[in-house]
């Protein structure tokens, strides 16, 4: 480019010397032709020298470019080897773990888990007081990698006042079952189990449920059963969606006193072993129910579950008057701080004396996390508000509905410090009191 410049003026200054010598042999056409030229001719040398500065920008940006790209690529380079590294300790711990709990064979591993709670409240109308609310140990043991056995307890105190000294100490069997996978599909259960009418029961009792007190329409549904279950998952798709199960026969319900009157109704004690030194159902058929549900996943802590159970069965001693349940159940997480969930239960009774009545209910309980509003205040990141609206109808002219608001203060994962305000309606007057309650929980 610099030779054709020069090129271009050194004939110019040629044409410059000559035109004097040449003027008078030139026109006034032919002068202003030249000029056109010249003028043409420099107009070209700006033009060329403008690109040529272009030319100059875009190679020095495409060169900083590079230099950039090059950079980067060290960077995610160092950033892979790192990610290699932290990958091939997590497999080495997990590689180490594994071998530490399945051991050899995996045979006779043995743990307690289970939650204690202590509690101070005051109901209206009564005294206000400590109260050792519950001990729940859960005792579970593998003998195999596909043979688990499992049983808790609840071990609670009570004043024998007013009619006696001191204070008696209660334990009960929630549950006690073998677990046989028998493969990646089916699990059988067998023993006394928690049984699968809705989730609460199997996912929401003690300190997991983040309020003191069980949903009011629980009290209309058995919460366990001596019998035989199926239970297992089956994935759906590649998303992480599925669908769970869960099939069984139980004794079911049976009548204090046999007549089926509806005030006989006894929800959890046809275990098989009566008082009187018999044995055997107290009816001749047991119960059949079931859960059928489906859990959609839609990308981490946002998830959808809805399902929906039943159980039918006699429930007295003649054999001829059926207890029948069903339970719709949901829960939602949206996010790591926010849950909802809820249950509507309806069941049907038929009695010796009143005919067929339906005790129903329903309960929905939400749930925030304050750390969720990103104010990186301790204290506040620790507290969860939860509120919770449930109501039943015993199918026999009484209705009680609560309001429950209240928080949970995680100390740490498994230790909770929890309050919570009840406030209670309902058409019978003796169940008309509005309660407060703190309770320290601690899972383990």
């Amino acid at each position: 480019m610099k030779n054709k410049i020069i090129t271009v003026l050194t004939a110019g200054c040629v044409l410059g010397m000559a035109l004097p010598r040449c003027m008078a042999a030139v026109d006034d056409n032919e002068f202003n032709a030249l000029k056109e030229l010249v003028i043409k001719q420099g107009q070209k040398i700006e033009e060329m020298e403008k690109a040529r500065q272009q030319d100059q920008k875009t190679l020095e940006q495409t060169q900083k470019a590079h230099e950039k790209d090059v950079e980067q690529i060290e960077q995610l380079k160092q950033q892979a080897g790192e990610t290699q590294k932290t990958a091939s300790d997590a497999a080495t711990k997990a590689d180490t773990a594994t071998a530490k709990i399945s051991g050899p064979s995996a045979s006779h591993n043995f743990t307690m888990v289970g939650d204690a709670e202590v509690a101070f409240g005051k109901v209206d109308g009564q005294h206000s007081g400590f109260v050792f609310a519950d001990f729940a140990p859960i005792f579970l043991f593998r003998a195999r990698d596909n043979i688990l056995f499992e049983a808790g307890f609840d071990v609670n105190l009570q004043n024998n006042a007013p009619n006696g000294p001191d204070a008696t100490t209660s334990i009960g069997l929630s549950f006690a079952q073998l677990d046989y996978i028998m493969n990646d599909y089916v699990t059988f259960v067998g023993g006394y189990m928690l049984l699968p009418l809705g989730t609460y029961t199997e996912r929401g009792a003690g300190w997991i449920n983040k309020i003191p007190d069980e949903p009011l329409p629980r009290g209309v549904l058995p919460s366990n059963g001596a019998g035989i279950q199926f239970r297992g998952a089956i994935p759906v798709g590649q998303a992480g969606q599925s669908v769970n199960y869960a099939f069984y026969g139980a004794n079911g319900p049976g009548s204090v006193d046999g007549s089926a009157n509806s005030d006989q109704l006894d929800l959890g004690g046809n275990v098989g072993f009566n008082s009187d030194g018999s044995t055997g159902n107290l009816h001749s058929s047991p119960s059949a129910g079931g859960r059928l549900g489906w859990f959609c996943p839609w990308k981490p802590h946002y998830d959808l579950e809805i399902g929906v159970s039943g159980q039918s069965g006699t429930w007295d001693s003649q054999n001829d008057h059926l207890f029948s349940a069903a339970v719709l159940d949901a829960a939602l997480h949206v996010s790591p701080y926010f849950e909802l969930k809820g249950e509507y239960i309806r069941s049907w009774v038929q009695s010796s004396d009143v005919g067929t009545f339906n005790p129903n209910g329903w309960w929905i309980q939400g749930a925030y996390k304050l750390s969720g509003l990103n104010l990186e205040l301790p204290l506040i990141n620790n507290v969860e508000l939860v509120a919770r609206y449930d109501r039943v109808d015993d199918g026999l002219g009484t209705k009680t509905e609560r309001t429950t608001v209240g928080y949970v203060y995680y100390i740490t994962n498994t230790l909770q410090f929890m309050g919570d305000y009840e406030f209670l309606h309902s058409n019978d007057a003796a169940q008309e009191h509005n309660m407060f309650m703190f309770q320290l929980a601690y899972g383990f």
